[in-house]
């Protein structure tokens, strides 16, 4: 692994309900504070809308003005800003994680796993491909909410060619409910320690049009499972730095890639 430090910026804010133009100033001002700071900057899930199953009237096309704005101020930034918005694409809704770099271009990750509890299935389309992408040396892996309680998904395999795992970072936008919180936490430490990598999950904070609220818990976890940062339940803009050289003597150390099963995911 070559790779710099890595700041990583954890923007855990109050999602407005239903208001993407509401939205855009809110989360605009507070990734604006970070102009110079950070490399990676990470929204919450569905930031524009909160996690709501009225999708026509939320939904943009890629085309649409809140994609534009992401890419314009990743621009004016200096850094990639990621989190997921609802898309609609060929007369289907998808929750779509955009990462947006700041020359323009940008990369896409459709969550997989639909939270059926809240009918999220039956209003979505799933994806089927995982996003890995490179910045500054180091792979990360972006994922949405409920697809963290999914391993097999998310496992972090070795490959003999290039002798890289998958990735070295593991990236989570979420709407989490503070009910539920317990298995938030938890699982973000399992991923990190399973995975040999680190994980980042940034949760919303507040409460929804549902009534539904949401206690924050945002993190991000070192590769022992250990936090290097826990948010509270209010919003907090912070910004840690990863090391590439502890993850790298971890590995060497603690090899656990080595004794993993071999599999193949399918559908």
């Amino acid at each position: 692994m070559k790779a710099s430090a890595l700041r990583v910026s954890l923007v855990q804010g109050a999602t407005r309900w239903h208001d993407a133009a509401a939205n855009r100033s809110y989360y605009g001002d507070l990734v604006r504070s970070l102009a110079g700071a950070s490399d990676l900057i990470v929204l919450p899930e569905t930031f524009l809308s909160g996690f709501t199953n009225e999708t026509l009237g939320n939904a943009e096309s890629m085309q649409g003005e809140s994609v534009r704005w992401l890419c314009a101020l990743s621009r004016e930034v200096g850094a990639v800003v990621t989190g997921s918005l609802i898309i609609q694409e060929q007369g289907t809704c998808l929750n779509r994680l955009l990462w947006a770099r700041p020359d323009g271009s940008h990369e896409t990750y459709d969550k997989r796993h639909l939270f059926r509890m809240a009918g999220e299935h039956q209003r979505y389309g799933s994806g089927s491909k995982r996003l890995l992408v490179e910045l500054n040396g180091w792979r990360i892996c972006h994922q949405v909410c409920y697809d963290l309680r999914f391993p097999v998904w998310l496992r972090n395999r070795h490959h003999a060619d290039s002798g890289q795992l998958d990735y070295d970072v593991l990236v989570f936008v979420a709407n989490w409910p503070a009910p539920r919180r317990h298995a938030w936490s938890t699982l973000l430490r399992a991923r990190a320690m399973e995975n040999l990598s680190y994980c980042v999950g940034v949760n919303r904070v507040g409460t929804d049009g549902n009534q539904l609220a949401y206690a924050g818990d945002s993190a991000a976890i070192d590769f022992l499972g250990q936090p290097l940062v826990e948010l509270g339940a209010q919003e907090q803009v912070v910004t840690v730095t990863l090391d590439a050289e502890a993850l790298a003597a971890h590995r060497e150390r603690f090899p656990a890639w080595m004794d993993a099963d071999e599999f193949r995911i399918s559908g």
